[in-house]
């Protein structure tokens, strides 16, 4: 008898079923696709007991099976459409899809597949909503449409205007390269702000402390993570791609090392910087280490890919009875902010540890804040009680 496991589908789906004590993943083929892929249903054994693991296999592979499902999609789409001629005295036509090719062929060169999925991603769903349209036949008015259209599924204005941003760049390359000598349809469009929107609040200190504490006395993988990033503010990508050689804890100021890897990219230039390990961190750091991994996460990262969407899933499930409503594992980054104002640590100094860019010319001169002063704010943020401390966290 197959049974599922943890909620119901439509609010956990994971599409794992337990059989005998190891775990599968099922999951329904589209009725639109079952034509094309010839069975209604995908079952296929993770080769795990562990629920844990098997969540995060599930995810992998529901990633890859619904990029693969869309690409028999994307071909369905093109079978309907007429080949279009280069018209002599015209411009050359390209469709978005044509569009894309060209991006991902220029631009995708050393990127990870996050990269690669997210342009896949929102040029399908233009492709959806406009159809494969020659670039040169798109108005203003299109775009829109495609904006209110983002908007009516439900889409947060800051998840409307990252799409458009990725749209806006493919478009405008594709205009770029094949000389159109037309405006890009996709630069200009107003995408106003979410009327309700509610900032993301801080984790308080003494829950912060708490969540150490536990960290601490459960000493797993994955509260090796949260302890990291609680006391660092790294975000979550980012201490998920560390290498294990990105440690380094001999030395007066111990530190951790933020940088692209061929498995991890970064959000900003600013984002690659040294961080010192305090309190809770390099208690993290240390047993991280100590197991000789190669990867400080090799549960979701591997020398080819950092799975951050399932460590985010596990991490925020562990953390949601355990911190304020609202709260999830970037929250404490949010909080790092508040703790180094509180001990009236410098902006700029502030902007350095984070890794948020700086304003302003100046902050591109000189070689920057050195680890000894780094060290000094850091410690003096812990010490300030709103860390554990580390004879606590050996008497745990």
């Amino acid at each position: 008898m197959v049974q599922t496991v943890g909620q119901p589908r439509i609010q956990n789906p994971s599409y794992i079923v337990n059989r005998s004590g190891v775990y599968y993943y099922s999951r329904r083929v589209p009725l639109d696709l079952r034509g094309q892929f010839g069975k209604k249903r995908i079952m296929v054994s993770l080769k795990t007991k562990s629920r844990d693991r098997a969540l995060a296999s599930a995810m992998v592979l529901s990633e890859k099976i619904e990029s693969f499902w869309n690409g028999l999609r994307l071909e369905a789409i093109l079978s309907t459409q007429l080949p279009k001629k280069v018209i002599k005295g015209h411009s050359p036509s390209i469709n978005f899809l044509d569009a894309l090719d060209i991006y991902l062929r220029l631009k995708g060169v050393g990127k990870g597949d996050n990269f690669i999925r997210t342009a896949r991603r929102n040029i399908t769903e233009l492709v959806c909503y406009l159809g494969n349209r020659d670039i040169s036949e798109v108005s203003s008015a299109d775009a829109g449409g495609f904006r209110d259209h983002l908007f009516d599924k439900g889409l947060s204005s800051s998840s409307v205007k990252r799409c458009f941003a990725s749209v806006r760049a493919i478009t405008r390359l594709a205009i770029t390269e094949q000389g159109l000598g037309i405006a890009n349809p996709f630069a200009g469009i107003f995408i106003p702000a979410d009327a309700n929107k509610k900032k993301r609040p801080p984790i308080p200190n003494d829950v912060i402390q708490e969540i150490q504490a536990q960290c601490v006395h459960i000493n797993d993988e994955n509260r090796w993570l949260i302890a990291l990033i609680s006391d660092t503010g790294l975000r979550l990508s980012e201490a998920l791609g560390l290498a294990t050689a990105d440690f380094y804890l001999d030395g007066p100021s111990p530190y951790v090392t933020v940088k692209e890897h061929p498995w991890r990219s970064l959000k900003t230039s600013s984002s690659v910087r040294d961080v010192p390990l305090v309190g809770a961190s390099l208690w993290a750091a240390q047993r991280i280490v100590a197991t000789g991994n190669p990867f400080a996460f090799p549960r979701y990262t591997s020398g080819n890919a950092c799975i951050s969407n399932s460590a985010s899933a596990a991490l925020n499930k562990w953390l949601k009875p355990r911190v304020p409503d609202g709260c999830v594992i970037h929250s404490f980054r949010h909080s790092l902010r508040d703790r180094l104002r509180a001990v009236e640590c410098p902006s700029e100094m502030a902007d350095a540890i984070g890794g948020w860019a700086s304003a302003g010319i100046g902050k591109s001169y000189g070689q920057g804040f050195n680890l000894v002063t780094k060290h000094k704010w850091l410690k003096a943020m812990v010490e300030s009680g709103t860390s554990i401390k580390i004879e606590v966290m050996n008497r745990l």
